[in-house]
């Protein structure tokens, strides 16, 4: 059985002390479900001030993004030495914001990928497909050029750190949704393409977590899917009732309900 794992990306929402008292509220709310791994993933300012709130609970610290090179003239960039630094232990690579609005590349992804995997961090690849892309039947193409360009020059030894969010671009804040069966689809299909990357042993031990807009009212068929195991959260990350009621969904899927 696959842990499951959800993190909550705030993205540039927050401040300290919002962000702090946020924290505090996941770390509480979420104190009694061992049965998943829990992660919160705040904007870069604020990473110390929450390490020191998370410190002695179960929630993992991670960063929304990091630079591939160690050190530099790289201004505005963070390397993984500076997320370790910071406390945290996570991190995401590839999310459709970078690709979309920053202009990231596969390549570039791949290098953030790798530098994150080298220092020991946490990876959670964030791989999928635009409404234009889906509406043009390439929903799998696009999945699996992205996974095996992410996961390029990837050690076998080092799959255990790595968690896959299939991010349907076209359902991120939009009002439409994937359907579990859409979902178990896509996943699926990603188990496969690992299986290709790897082994199939990995592929089956590995996590992939779904991200297109996951909230309470949808979690539950979602979450049920066999190879859906957990979420990356967006929006509902930032109402600490609503985070909490998702990880304790995601509790109920492994057989750990919390009352």
């Amino acid at each position: 059985m696959r842990t499951p794992f959800v993190g909550g990306n705030w993205k540039m929402n927050t401040d300290r002390a919002t962000g702090a008292a946020l924290a505090r509220a996941v770390a509480e709310g979420t104190a009694a479900c061992d049965g998943v791994e829990v992660a919160v993933f705040p904007p870069f300012p604020y990473l110390g001030a929450i390490a020191e709130t998370l410190r002695g609970s179960r929630v993992v610290l991670g960063a929304q993004d990091l630079y591939h090179e160690k050190s530099g003239a790289f201004t505005g960039e963070v390397s993984a030495a500076m997320l370790l630094d910071c406390g945290a232990s996570a991190v995401l690579t590839g999310h459709s914001e970078r690709r979309h609005v920053i202009g990231e590349s596969d390549e570039l992804v791949n290098r953030k990928t790798r530098a994150a995997l080298d220092a020991g961090l946490t990876c959670v690849l964030c791989i999928g497909e635009t409404l234009e892309q889906r509406e043009h039947g390439e929903t799998d193409a696009v999945n699996e050029r992205q996974l095996r360009s992410g996961l390029a020059g990837v050690r076998p030894e080092q799959a255990a750190r790595l968690v896959i969010a299939y991010e349907p671009v076209w359902a991120i804040g939009t009002g439409r949704n994937a359907t579990p069966a859409d979902a178990q689809d896509a996943h699926a299909r990603v188990r496969s393409a690992l299986a290709a990357c790897f082994s199939r042993e990995a592929a089956a031990a590995m996590r992939i977590i779904y991200g297109g807009s996951l909230k309470p009212e949808n979690a539950e068929g979602l979450l049920a899917q066999p190879d859906v195991d957990g979420g990356l959260v967006g929006g509902a990350s930032l109402s600490a009732g609503d985070f909490c009621a998702l990880v304790r969904t995601a509790a109920k899927r492994a057989g750990r309900p919390v009352a």
